[in-house]
């Protein structure tokens, strides 16, 4: 077994890999999709794809209870450590080898003003090389940009890509997107937390597997699933 993941609704993820816990944009107190509250969750690193409050989450909250690290670009990290959080600090199109793989930033087209309006930097996705080499792209919030196909191109098993609409790609440049980076699996993820991103995700599945050869993973809020 390779790395497990676990959706708690919104973009909010729990990646384990190995002994390895890392939080992907914490939205949970305020996420109606979370089935788990933010004193409840351990984490050894949390990763903050941009600014915007439902993915910056709870950040600071479990960071300072838990003594994680959170890894974002630089200017997230340097709000984040005047309010006391361990950071490390990335920026797009930069990699590091942390303990549970090789992590790099990757373009989103988007925005990141912080919730006390303070800039957020550039927004970033997330693409992971495990040390089991797997890899796995987190798109965070975007539109679709024609350099997905770049991130694909040294294979993905997982892309795990917003479906929403409104604020971040549709079903329909999501689709685009699926055929750009040819993952083996891909994950919708940004839909239905509120009215103004409600999609038809079985429809969205269904579209992909008969137009693309990814296998699509509709995940239920506080499912686990194995990456092998």
């Amino acid at each position: 077994m390779s790395f497990l993941l676990t959706w708690y609704g919104h973009s909010a993820f729990l990646l384990n890999v190995d002994q390895h816990r890392i939080l992907i944009d914490p939205y949970l107190s305020g996420n109606p999709m979370s089935p788990v509250k933010p004193d409840t969750i351990d984490a050894d690193f949390i990763l903050v794809s941009h600014g915007h409050g439902d993915h910056l989450g709870d950040s600071v909250a479990i960071a300072k209870r838990t003594g994680a690290t959170v890894i974002s670009n630089a200017e997230i990290c340097d709000w984040l450590r005047e309010k006391g959080v361990k950071t490390h600090a990335q920026h797009i199109g930069g990699g590091f080898s942390h303990p549970f793989g090789y992590l790099k930033l990757t373009t989103a087209t988007h925005g990141s003003k912080l919730p006390d309006g303070t800039y957020g930097g550039n927004p970033a996705g997330f693409l992971l090389t495990t040390p089991y080499s797997d890899r796995l792209y987190f798109a965070g919030d975007t539109g679709l940009f024609g350099d997905m196909k770049l991130i694909g191109e040294e294979g993905l098993d997982v892309a795990i890509l917003p479906i929403g609409d409104n604020y971040t790609m549709g079903p329909g440049d999501a689709l685009r997107a699926v055929k750009l980076l040819q993952p083996q699996m891909v994950i919708p993820i940004h839909y239905n937390t509120t009215k103004l991103i409600q999609q038809d995700v079985a429809a969205w599945a269904e579209r992909v597997e008969m137009e693309t050869s990814a296998k699509v993973k509709v995940m239920k809020p506080g499912e686990e699933i194995a990456i092998q």
